[in-house]
């Protein structure tokens, strides 16, 4: 275990692995600095929204608007808020507990469901692995023409880098990748300004519930997937389990305020860029249809041809900075479920490696991007169920989380959380065999 942090100077200790959070603090009763260490107490939440803005969201919520206007706004909403709530018990788990889901599934779970669950949760995480690669390397090959090839060399290069900023403490990690969350939340704002033409009427009706068929039902099950991603389960509890050294139920009371405050922030920005790139690919597209072409591409040339290449430009970085600050957070993400529930981990430059080995032959054999990230995020939200009921469950139970146990409404929420996603699951099952 690393040695912990004065918070009265909040500096950064470098840790050995992502199964140990990103920083602790030693004293929660700071004698100097009170707003600097408050500030310090945010972070986490900010962490794991970038991947809810990784190429897995860019790729859905561009795909929806070219091909369904406004028509899924509400998913959008009602996934962001869902999500605000999962990571919520998330980052309370591991608050109350000081373990993560991982090492709380392998305690407490059979070891059969145990294996289960790990079994699972690798798959998807292979699955974020190759959106965010694949996102990141398309987006260089836009903005420079570079070689996929190429890209892909850059990409893991630039990863690796954001990877050693963790190696040196919580707060370089942590402000490395909240400065790309910020590129792409500028990159997308940018659009918007520019190209204009939002549909007051459209984002109305978009918020009215609605599914026509078996490509919304698909697009909306991606959606949902990309938003409430399994990987960021595990990772926000890993993120809070021993961030803050305490044993006080009143000190956990004070921490726990500004995790909600942490959750209510980042997943609120995450959200209305998740929103905002819909809106845009709705907006571009409004007149024209996307037939076969590749969704994040098109977007790219008619942001050059319909606005200028400044557009252009904008949408290339954020696309390029979502892929690079959603992958290193990922590799982290997978480095503490084989950690939690394997009791073992190779180091993160290794799972790096062969995590994106799959996005490198899909990149260099041709196959279509867009689409293949979709698919990878509907994989997303069948995995989901595996990660949400364990943690509904364990933070309802009072031998556990003591003084911060879930109330009966929160419990109940995330019920009807673990219910809606099961319910889309097998509505989106039963639409494709019944091919309407």
């Amino acid at each position: 275990m690393t040695a912990p942090v004065d918070a009265r100077t909040t500096s950064p200790v470098a840790v050995e692995d992502a199964g140990q959070v990103l920083g602790e603090f030693h004293d929660i009763r700071s004698t100097r600095g009170r707003w600097r260490f408050r500030l310090a107490l945010l972070g986490p939440a900010f962490v794991v929204a970038v991947a809810y803005v990784d190429p897995g969201n860019v790729a859905t919520n561009v795909e929806a608007g070219a091909r369904t206007g406004y028509l899924l706004v509400w998913v959008v909403v009602l996934a962001n808020f869902m999500a605000m709530l999962v990571q919520y018990l998330s980052a309370k788990l591991g608050l109350a507990t000081g373990k993560n889901l991982a090492e709380q599934c392998r305690e407490l779970a059979p070891r059969w469901l145990s294996r289960l669950l790990w079994t699972q949760a690798e798959l998807v995480a292979m699955a974020t692995d190759l959106a965010e690669f694949a996102g990141a390397a398309l987006g260089l090959n836009l903005l420079f023409g570079m070689p996929i090839p190429l890209a892909c060399l850059v990409t893991a290069v630039v990863a690796f880098a954001i990877l050693a900023c963790q190696q040196r403490g919580c707060r370089r990690f942590e402000l490395a990748v909240l400065a790309l969350l910020l590129l792409v939340v500028a990159g997308v704002g940018y659009d918007l300004l520019t190209v204009g033409h939002q549909s007051g009427d459209g984002l109305a009706g978009g918020m009215v519930p609605h599914l026509g068929g078996e490509t919304t039902a698909i697009l909306a099950a991606a959606i949902v997937g990309a938003t409430i991603m399994p990987h960021a389960i595990y990772l926000h509890s890993a993120l809070t389990q021993r961030r803050v050294l305490t044993e006080s139920p009143r000190d956990r009371r004070f921490l726990l305020r500004f995790l909600r405050i942490d959750c209510v922030l980042g997943f609120t920005i995450a959200g209305a860029v998740n929103l905002g790139m819909l809106c845009l690919s709705a907006a571009l597209f409004r007149n024209s249809s996307l037939g076969n072409l590749d969704a994040i591409t098109a977007a790219h040339n008619d942001l050059g041809r319909t606005v200028g290449g400044g557009a252009a430009l904008a949408f290339a970085v954020a696309l390029f900075a979502s892929g690079i600050s959603s992958a290193s957070v990922g590799t982290c993400a997978g480095q503490v479920v084989m950690q939690g529930f394997l009791r073992r981990r190779i180091p993160l430059y290794a799972r790096r490696l062969l995590t994106m080995a799959p996005a490198v032959v899909i990149l260099c054999a041709g196959i279509p991007i867009t689409s293949t990230l979709v698919f990878s995020q509907v994989v997303l939200a069948f995995g989901i169920p595996f990660a949400l009921v364990p943690l509904v469950v364990f933070t309802r139970r009072r031998d556990l989380m003591g003084a911060l146990t879930n109330r009966p409404l929160t419990t109940g929420a995330g019920a009807v959380v673990c219910g809606l996603v099961i319910c889309m699951n097998a509505y989106l099952i039963l639409t494709m065999i019944k091919g309407d």
